[in-house]
Protein backbone atom coordinates (compact mmCIF):
# COMPACT_ATOMS: atom_id res chain seq x y z
CA UNK A 1 0.00 0.00 0.00
CA UNK A 2 1.37 3.48 -0.84
CA UNK A 3 2.60 5.44 2.17
CA UNK A 4 0.02 8.20 1.59
CA UNK A 5 -2.90 5.74 1.67
CA UNK A 6 -1.45 4.02 4.73
CA UNK A 7 -1.27 7.36 6.56
CA UNK A 8 -4.85 8.28 5.61
CA UNK A 9 -6.05 4.84 6.67
CA UNK A 10 -4.31 5.12 10.03
CA UNK A 11 -5.96 8.45 10.85
CA UNK A 12 -9.31 7.15 9.58
CA UNK A 13 -9.02 4.06 11.78
CA UNK A 14 -8.19 6.13 14.84
CA UNK A 15 -11.18 8.42 14.29
CA UNK A 16 -13.40 5.36 14.05
CA UNK A 17 -12.05 3.94 17.29
CA UNK A 18 -12.69 7.24 19.07
CA UNK A 19 -16.30 7.40 17.89
CA UNK A 20 -16.89 3.72 18.67
CA UNK A 21 -16.13 4.39 22.33
CA UNK A 22 -18.64 7.24 22.54
CA UNK A 23 -22.18 6.18 21.62
CA UNK A 24 -23.47 9.70 22.30
CA UNK A 25 -21.40 11.15 19.47
CA UNK A 26 -22.61 8.47 17.05
CA UNK A 27 -26.25 9.07 18.01
CA UNK A 28 -25.81 12.84 17.73
CA UNK A 29 -24.20 12.64 14.30
CA UNK A 30 -26.57 10.09 12.76
CA UNK A 31 -29.94 10.69 14.37
CA UNK A 32 -30.12 14.05 16.13
CA UNK A 33 -30.85 16.02 12.90
CA UNK A 34 -33.80 13.68 12.33
CA UNK A 35 -35.42 15.10 15.47
CA UNK A 36 -35.55 18.47 13.73
CA UNK A 37 -37.17 16.82 10.72
CA UNK A 38 -39.88 15.01 12.68
CA UNK A 39 -40.52 17.60 15.38
CA UNK A 40 -39.80 20.99 13.86
CA UNK A 41 -40.57 20.12 10.24
CA UNK A 42 -43.71 18.07 10.80
CA UNK A 43 -44.93 20.52 13.44
CA UNK A 44 -44.80 23.50 11.11
CA UNK A 45 -46.21 21.55 8.20
CA UNK A 46 -49.29 20.33 10.08
CA UNK A 47 -50.01 23.12 12.57
CA UNK A 48 -48.87 26.44 11.13
CA UNK A 49 -48.83 25.60 7.45
CA UNK A 50 -46.21 26.75 4.99
CA UNK A 51 -46.55 29.09 2.04
CA UNK A 52 -43.92 31.00 0.08
CA UNK A 53 -44.08 32.64 -3.35
CA UNK A 54 -41.13 30.70 -4.74
CA UNK A 55 -41.80 27.31 -3.10
CA UNK A 56 -44.42 24.89 -4.39
CA UNK A 57 -43.77 21.99 -1.98
CA UNK A 58 -44.76 21.39 1.62
CA UNK A 59 -42.40 22.22 4.47
CA UNK A 60 -41.17 18.66 4.90
CA UNK A 61 -39.75 18.66 1.38
CA UNK A 62 -38.35 22.18 1.77
CA UNK A 63 -36.73 21.43 5.13
CA UNK A 64 -35.09 18.15 4.06
CA UNK A 65 -32.07 19.96 2.62
CA UNK A 66 -31.86 22.04 5.79
CA UNK A 67 -31.57 18.88 7.87
CA UNK A 68 -28.82 17.55 5.60
CA UNK A 69 -26.94 20.84 5.80
CA UNK A 70 -27.36 20.94 9.57
CA UNK A 71 -25.95 17.42 9.84
CA UNK A 72 -22.83 18.30 7.82
CA UNK A 73 -22.34 21.38 9.96
CA UNK A 74 -22.75 19.44 13.23
CA UNK A 75 -20.59 16.48 12.23
CA UNK A 76 -17.76 18.83 11.26
CA UNK A 77 -18.04 20.66 14.58
CA UNK A 78 -17.94 17.44 16.60
CA UNK A 79 -14.93 16.04 14.76
CA UNK A 80 -12.96 19.29 14.93
CA UNK A 81 -13.36 19.17 18.71
CA UNK A 82 -11.18 16.03 18.68
CA UNK A 83 -8.16 18.30 18.17
CA UNK A 84 -8.61 19.43 21.77
CA UNK A 85 -8.83 15.84 22.97
CA UNK A 86 -5.63 14.98 21.11
CA UNK A 87 -3.87 18.05 22.46
CA UNK A 88 -4.89 17.33 26.06
CA UNK A 89 -3.53 13.77 26.05
CA UNK A 90 -0.44 14.60 23.99
CA UNK A 91 -1.40 12.46 20.98
CA UNK A 92 -1.70 15.54 18.79
CA UNK A 93 1.99 16.44 19.07
CA UNK A 94 3.03 12.80 18.79
CA UNK A 95 1.07 12.40 15.55
CA UNK A 96 2.87 15.39 14.07
CA UNK A 97 6.10 13.37 14.32
CA UNK A 98 4.67 10.43 12.36
CA UNK A 99 5.66 9.86 8.70
CA UNK A 100 2.66 11.68 7.28
CA UNK A 101 2.12 15.15 5.89
CA UNK A 102 -0.11 17.73 7.53
CA UNK A 103 -2.50 17.40 4.60
CA UNK A 104 -2.76 13.64 5.16
CA UNK A 105 -3.55 14.19 8.83
CA UNK A 106 -6.36 16.62 7.99
CA UNK A 107 -7.72 14.55 5.11
CA UNK A 108 -7.75 11.39 7.24
CA UNK A 109 -10.12 13.11 9.66
CA UNK A 110 -12.20 14.42 6.76
CA UNK A 111 -12.64 10.93 5.31
CA UNK A 112 -14.22 9.72 8.52
CA UNK A 113 -16.39 12.85 8.61
CA UNK A 114 -17.57 12.14 5.10
CA UNK A 115 -18.44 8.52 5.87
CA UNK A 116 -20.61 9.58 8.82
CA UNK A 117 -22.26 12.33 6.74
CA UNK A 118 -23.10 9.92 3.91
CA UNK A 119 -24.67 7.48 6.36
CA UNK A 120 -26.66 10.25 8.01
CA UNK A 121 -27.84 11.61 4.66
CA UNK A 122 -28.93 8.15 3.48
CA UNK A 123 -30.97 7.57 6.66
CA UNK A 124 -32.57 11.02 6.54
CA UNK A 125 -33.50 10.93 2.86
CA UNK A 126 -34.86 7.37 3.07
CA UNK A 127 -37.07 8.16 6.08
CA UNK A 128 -38.23 11.45 4.56
CA UNK A 129 -39.33 9.65 1.40
CA UNK A 130 -40.89 6.73 3.29
CA UNK A 131 -42.60 8.40 6.26
CA UNK A 132 -43.18 11.95 5.03
CA UNK A 133 -43.85 11.23 1.34
CA UNK A 134 -41.16 13.63 0.19
CA UNK A 135 -40.70 13.33 -3.59
CA UNK A 136 -36.93 12.90 -3.71
CA UNK A 137 -35.06 13.40 -6.99
CA UNK A 138 -33.39 9.99 -7.08
CA UNK A 139 -32.02 10.74 -10.54
CA UNK A 140 -29.73 13.34 -8.94
CA UNK A 141 -28.30 10.93 -6.36
CA UNK A 142 -24.71 11.13 -7.67
CA UNK A 143 -24.36 14.96 -7.58
CA UNK A 144 -26.21 14.89 -4.23
CA UNK A 145 -23.55 12.53 -2.87
CA UNK A 146 -20.86 14.92 -4.11
CA UNK A 147 -22.62 17.86 -2.42
CA UNK A 148 -22.73 16.00 0.90
CA UNK A 149 -19.05 15.10 0.64
CA UNK A 150 -17.83 18.58 -0.31
CA UNK A 151 -20.15 20.28 2.17
CA UNK A 152 -18.98 18.18 5.10
CA UNK A 153 -15.33 18.63 4.16
CA UNK A 154 -15.75 22.39 3.79
CA UNK A 155 -17.25 22.83 7.23
CA UNK A 156 -14.64 20.59 8.83
CA UNK A 157 -11.80 22.66 7.33
CA UNK A 158 -13.54 25.81 8.54
CA UNK A 159 -13.92 24.53 12.11
CA UNK A 160 -10.42 23.01 12.12
CA UNK A 161 -8.95 26.49 11.65
CA UNK A 162 -10.43 27.64 14.95
CA UNK A 163 -9.79 24.36 16.76
CA UNK A 164 -6.10 24.58 15.86
CA UNK A 165 -5.69 28.27 16.66
CA UNK A 166 -7.73 28.42 19.88
CA UNK A 167 -6.05 26.88 22.91
CA UNK A 168 -8.93 26.81 25.39
CA UNK A 169 -11.78 24.36 24.99
CA UNK A 170 -14.36 26.67 26.59
CA UNK A 171 -13.53 29.50 24.18
CA UNK A 172 -13.79 27.14 21.23
CA UNK A 173 -17.21 25.94 22.41
CA UNK A 174 -18.35 29.55 22.77
CA UNK A 175 -17.16 30.38 19.26
CA UNK A 176 -18.85 27.31 17.75
CA UNK A 177 -22.10 28.10 19.58
CA UNK A 178 -22.08 31.60 18.10
CA UNK A 179 -21.36 30.15 14.65
CA UNK A 180 -24.20 27.67 15.09
CA UNK A 181 -26.71 30.41 15.85
CA UNK A 182 -25.55 32.94 13.25
CA UNK A 183 -24.86 30.59 10.35
CA UNK A 184 -27.98 28.46 10.74
CA UNK A 185 -30.60 31.13 11.33
CA UNK A 186 -29.15 33.73 8.93
CA UNK A 187 -29.54 31.32 6.01
CA UNK A 188 -32.12 29.58 3.87
CA UNK A 189 -32.01 26.49 6.08
CA UNK A 190 -35.34 27.02 7.86
CA UNK A 191 -37.15 29.40 5.52
CA UNK A 192 -36.86 30.84 2.00
CA UNK A 193 -35.09 34.19 1.80
CA UNK A 194 -37.31 35.80 -0.85
CA UNK A 195 -40.09 37.12 1.45
CA UNK A 196 -37.63 38.48 4.05
CA UNK A 197 -36.31 42.07 4.38
CA UNK A 198 -33.61 43.15 1.93
CA UNK A 199 -30.86 43.34 4.56
CA UNK A 200 -31.60 39.78 5.68
CA UNK A 201 -31.58 38.52 2.09
CA UNK A 202 -28.13 40.04 1.57
CA UNK A 203 -26.89 38.49 4.81
CA UNK A 204 -28.35 35.11 3.95
CA UNK A 205 -27.10 35.14 0.36
CA UNK A 206 -23.52 35.71 1.58
CA UNK A 207 -23.74 32.82 4.06
CA UNK A 208 -21.91 29.60 2.99
CA UNK A 209 -24.64 27.54 4.66
CA UNK A 210 -27.15 29.09 2.26
CA UNK A 211 -24.97 28.07 -0.67
CA UNK A 212 -24.70 24.50 0.58
CA UNK A 213 -28.36 24.13 1.56
CA UNK A 214 -29.60 25.63 -1.70
CA UNK A 215 -27.53 23.12 -3.67
CA UNK A 216 -28.82 20.26 -1.49
CA UNK A 217 -32.40 21.50 -1.88
CA UNK A 218 -32.16 21.53 -5.65
CA UNK A 219 -30.60 18.06 -5.73
CA UNK A 220 -33.13 16.52 -3.34
CA UNK A 221 -36.47 18.03 -4.36
CA UNK A 222 -35.69 20.26 -7.35
CA UNK A 223 -36.29 23.66 -5.71
CA UNK A 224 -34.12 26.48 -7.05
CA UNK A 225 -32.92 28.17 -10.22
CA UNK A 226 -30.12 26.21 -11.95
CA UNK A 227 -27.93 29.24 -12.83
CA UNK A 228 -27.98 30.43 -9.21
CA UNK A 229 -27.38 26.91 -7.92
CA UNK A 230 -24.27 26.60 -10.13
CA UNK A 231 -22.91 29.90 -8.78
CA UNK A 232 -23.54 28.82 -5.18
CA UNK A 233 -21.92 25.42 -5.82
CA UNK A 234 -18.79 27.06 -7.22
CA UNK A 235 -18.71 29.52 -4.32
CA UNK A 236 -18.87 26.70 -1.78
CA UNK A 237 -16.12 24.74 -3.55
CA UNK A 238 -13.91 27.85 -3.33
CA UNK A 239 -14.88 28.20 0.34
CA UNK A 240 -13.77 24.58 0.89
CA UNK A 241 -10.44 25.06 -0.91
CA UNK A 242 -9.63 28.22 1.03
CA UNK A 243 -10.61 26.52 4.29
CA UNK A 244 -8.32 23.57 3.50
CA UNK A 245 -5.34 25.83 2.76
CA UNK A 246 -5.81 27.88 5.93
CA UNK A 247 -6.38 24.73 8.03
CA UNK A 248 -3.07 23.26 6.77
CA UNK A 249 -1.25 26.48 7.64
CA UNK A 250 -2.87 26.50 11.08
CA UNK A 251 -1.73 22.91 11.63
CA UNK A 252 1.82 23.75 10.58
CA UNK A 253 1.89 26.69 13.01
CA UNK A 254 0.53 24.46 15.78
Amino acid sequence: MPQSLHALGAVFYREGKIRATNVTFIFWDLFYPLLYMFVFGVGINHTLGFTAPTVTTDYNAFFLAGVLGMASFGIASNTSWSFFLDRDNGIFYEMLTYPMSRAQYILGKVLFNVLIAIGQAAITIALAAWLLDVAVRWDLAVPLLAAVVVGTAGWFFFYAIFALRIRRNDIFNTVTSIFYFVFLFASSMFYPLDPLPAWFRVLGASNPITWHVDVLRYLTVGIGHPPIIVIEAVAFVLFTIVGFVIAIRSLEEA
